[in-house]
């Protein structure tokens, strides 16, 4: 029981791990569908940042949108700069497993992109999802633009309230204006697509978000 407590509580600044000074290489070129793997994007492309557990399955599911230019996997909302997997797996760095999804706005609306972050896996489990246990595992939308940042807030009481009609608890996910992506090492990026029988624990409700999804 010690040790699950340790694993869900998020450090301070004071007792995270240090930062590093080496910046992640990681490949040029999207590995399912060929497109920049890191900016410059092209032009009219917006960018949103989602945590949803594990992120090998969560960055699958956003790569098979249409719209979605590219996807990365990486490192948000912690302390430790330029932190590895490892560093994030102690619960030291306080990062969040986190996918980048970079999308044409003409094509998919942010409000489709947040349908399928609410109702494919469990907003209400804190510092887990499922069976991984763990600060990295938390739910989080980190949000690039303020009409990003009102649809995460907006929709997020939307499936509060669906949530809370179905007798499940509070949504627990965070949602801030997105501080700096990490991003994490090669074998990482679209681990799914290169591991096909890799391991997945995305997970959802079965309860819907209502919302409008024009694109």
């Amino acid at each position: 029981m010690f040790n699950l407590l340790k694993k869900t509580e998020a450090p301070t600044a004071a007792n995270a791990l240090p930062d590093r000074e080496a910046v992640m290489a990681v490949p040029d070129a999207h590995h399912v569908n060929g497109n920049r793997l890191t900016a410059p994007f092209p032009e009219r492309m917006k960018t949103l940042y989602v945590a949803m557990g594990c992120f090998w399955g969560a960055e699958r599911l956003f790569w098979s949108l249409p719209g979605v230019y590219s996807t990365a996997v990486g490192y948000m909302a912690g302390y430790t700069k330029n932190a590895t997997y490892r560093d994030v797996c102690t619960g030291r760095s306080g990062h969040t497993e986190a996918v980048m999804i970079v999308y044409d706005p003409t094509e998919i609306s942010t409000d489709r992109l947040l349908k399928a972050f609410w109702e494919e896996h469990d907003p209400t489990q804190g510092m887990r999802q499922g069976n991984d246990v763990g600060s990295q595992y938390r739910s989080g939308i980190y949000t690039t633009t303020p009409e990003q940042y009102e649809a995460a807030v907006a929709t997020c009481n939307t499936i509060a309230r669906q949530l809370e009609g179905k007798g499940m608890g509070p949504v627990t996910t965070e949602i801030m204006h997105a501080p700096e992506f990490y991003y994490a090492e090669p074998e990482h990026q679209q681990y799914l697509a290169k591991n096909p029988g890799g391991y997945c624990n995305l997970r959802g409700t079965g309860v819907t978000c209502p919302v409008s999804v024009d694109a």
